[in-house]
C-alpha cells in the first residue's frame, strides 16, 4: 500500500498562522528569483535557472546523486525517505514568500505537439481539440483523476498566507496541433505556439490565467534546450496576447521523458505504456510545483527548491518489482510517481495525505 502520513486532523489555521510567520522569518540569504543561468548558478540554486530566466527545472536523476540528498534520494536508488535539504523559514523546511498559489483549482490543459500519430497510445490525434475527459491516453486518465486524490492531496498543506490550497485538479481540455515542433525549441517559440492556439473566432485553446498549459512533444524534440542532458521538466510563465491585451500565460515543458530512460525515468511501466508511464512521474512534479509556487516567489526553501523538488526521484516504498513496480494508486490505476514534500508536522517526503 502507498505509504501514508497519519491524518494531521484540523490544522488549516495553524498552517495558515506558520505561513504568515514563515514569510517574516525567512533567512536573509533567501536567494532571489531572477539569477542568469550559469553552471555555478544551476549548482548553488538550481531550481532557478532553466532555458528562460523564470523556468524552474527537474534536473536529471543524474544531477541529484550527484548533487547530495537534498532531496532525500540515498545512493541515487530513490527509495529513501530523508527529510529534503536547504531548510525554510518553519520546522517543515519549506517556507512561503508572499507570492500567488493556485488557491481554489489547478486547471490544466494539455497541449500535444506533433504531426503524423498520437504522441502517447490512445492520445489525440494530431489537428483535434476537446475535453480532458476525450484524451484516452494514460496521461489523460492519470490528469482526470489526479484532484481529489491522497497525492495531490499533500498540497493542501500550503496556503496563500491564509487559506488552504484545496485539493482539486480540472484537466479542462487538450489541443493537438498539427505541425511538427523544431528540433530544439526555445521558450519564445512554445509562447508562440500557444498564440496560435488563443488566436482566431474559435481558437482550440480558450485562455484562462489560472490554467497550466502543458507542452508534450514526441520523441527527443529537445524543449528549452537541455532536455535529457540538464533537465527532464520545467514550468515558467510568459506572456501572450489575448484580444491585444498582454497577459501572463503559465505552461510547464513537458518532453518525451522515455526518450532518456536513464536520465528521466523511474525504470517502471507499471501500465505497460513506457511513454505515458514515465511522462506522469513528471507530469505530477511540475503541476504541484505551479500550483504552490506558480511565478516562483511562493513556497521554496532557501535552496531554491520546491515541494516537488525536494522529492524529486523519491519514490518511497514501492510494491511489484522490475518494471512493474508501483507507489500510489490515483483513480483506481498504479502509478510510479515521486513523493511530495509535505509541509506540516516537520515535512518530509510523502506518498499522500489521507483525505478527510
Amino acid at each position: 500500500m502507498p505509504q501514508l502520513l497519519p491524518s494531521v486532523g484540523r490544522w488549516s489555521v495553524l498552517i495558515a498562522i506558520a505561513a504568515v510567520v514563515a514569510a517574516c522569518s525567512e533567512s536573509s540569504t533567501t536567494p532571489a528569483r531572477d539569477l542568469t543561468p550559469s553552471v555555478t548558478h544551476a549548482n548553488q540554486f538550481p531550481e532557478f535557472n532553466g532555458p528562460s530566466a523564470d523556468a524552474h527545472i527537474l534536473h536529471t536523476k543524474q544531477w541529484f546523486e550527484n548533487n547530495g540528498n537534498a532531496n532525500g534520494i540515498a545512493n541515487g536508488n530513490g527509495n529513501a525517505n530523508g527529510r529534503g535539504g536547504g531548510g525554510g523559514g518553519t520546522n517543515n523546511g519549506i517556507s512561503y514568500h508572499g507570492g500567488p498559489v493556485l488557491l481554489n483549482a489547478t486547471n490544466v490543459v494539455a497541449v500535444y505537439w506533433g504531426t503524423g500519430s498520437a504522441i502517447y497510445n490512445g492520445g489525440p490525434a494530431p489537428g483535434t481539440s476537446g475535453p480532458g475527459s476525450s484524451d484516452g491516453s494514460l496521461v489523460g486518465y492519470f490528469l482526470s483523476h489526479l484532484g481529489g486524490s491522497d497525492y495531490f492531496n499533500i498540497n493542501t498543506t500550503y496556503t496563500n498566507g491564509i487559506s488552504a490550497i484545496q485539493n482539486v485538479v480540472n484537466y479542462t481540455g487538450y489541443w493537438a496541433y498539427n505541425n511538427a515542433p523544431p528540433s530544439t525549441v526555445s521558450d519564445a517559440q512554445m509562447l508562440a505556439m500557444l498564440q496560435v492556439g488563443f488566436n482566431g473566432s474559435n481558437p482550440p485553446l480558450a485562455y484562462d490565467p489560472n490554467t497550466l498549459y502543458i507542452i508534450m512533444t514526441p520523441g527527443k524534440t529537445n524543449l528549452g534546450g537541455g532536455f535529457g542532458t540538464q533537465y527532464c521538466a520545467y514550468h515558467t510563465h510568459g506572456t501572450v496576447k489575448i484580444n491585444n491585451v498582454s497577459k501572463t500565460v503559465l505552461y510547464a515543458a513537458m518532453p518525451y521523458t522515455a526518450a532518456y530512460p536513464s536520465a528521466c525515468t523511474g525504470g517502471s511501466a507499471p501500465n505497460g505504456d513506457v511513454g505515458a508511464d514515465a511522462e506522469v512521474n513528471v507530469l505530477a512534479h511540475e503541476i504541484e510545483e505551479t500550483t504552490t509556487d506558480e511565478m516562483g516567489n511562493a513556497w521554496f526553501d532557501t535552496r531554491g527548491y520546491e515541494n516537488a523538488d525536494k522529492c524529486a526521484w523519491n519514490f518511497g516504498t514501492t510494491q511489484g518489482s522490475g518494471t512493474s513496480k508501483w507507489n500510489i494508486t490515483v483513480g483506481g490505476t498504479n502509478f510510479l510517481v515521486q513523493q511530495n514534500w509535505i509541509n506540516a508536522n516537520g515535512g518530509g517526503c510523502r506518498q499522500g495525505l489521507p483525505l478527510p
